[in-house]
């Protein structure tokens, strides 16, 4: 079977949409590029498309030129974002890391604290013990913590605290 080097897929389309169509296709061809063409430039869009395999991301009303520019970056290997969707996805990510870094520095030294060792793997007991305060009093912490960050469970505060880099990642 002789299988293309580069496949130019639509995000919306009838049966099985293009997101689906590329992670199927990006997993069972891996050496397959696949370069999506849409009009949808939502970061939601973007993100599933480069989560699900795709290699490149373009407008469908893009110039003749920038079409074979892509194709060929994508074709060499290349990933390949037309400047739209480039902004698009930088400005997210601006905006993610820099929430992240503000929420963090909402943080009182004592829920920072409290946020490592529960990262760490701390209970709340060990925790009071260690910092010599009461449970309560950690639950507190916690309860405070969760609400300035937004995050409502252990294992989110815990992976929200390995992307900050307030304790490394296991592995």
């Amino acid at each position: 079977m002789v299988l293309p080097h580069v496949v130019l897929m639509d995000i919306l389309m009838p049966g099985l949409n293009g997101l689906e169509a590329t992670a199927r296709l990006t997993q069972r061809h891996p050496e397959v590029r696949v370069l999506i063409l849409t009009m949808n430039t939502s970061v939601e869009y973007v993100a599933q498309a480069l989560r699900a395999g795709a290699a490149g991301y373009l407008r469908k009303n893009v110039a003749v030129g920038q079409l074979e520019a892509a194709i060929k970056a994508v074709a060499a290997g290349e990933t390949y974002l037309c400047p739209r969707v480039s902004k698009i996805v930088v400005d997210e990510y601006l905006r993610f890391s820099s929430a992240g870094s503000n929420s963090l520095d909402r943080l009182s030294p004592r829920q920072r604290e409290i946020l490592q060792l529960i990262a760490e793997g701390s209970t709340t007991k060990e925790i009071a013990r260690r910092l010599k305060i009461g449970t309560s009093t950690v639950e507190t912490h916690r309860g405070q913590l969760m609400g300035v960050l937004d995050i409502h469970d252990i294992a989110s505060l815990a992976r929200y605290a390995v992307r900050v880099g307030l304790v490394a990642a296991d592995g």
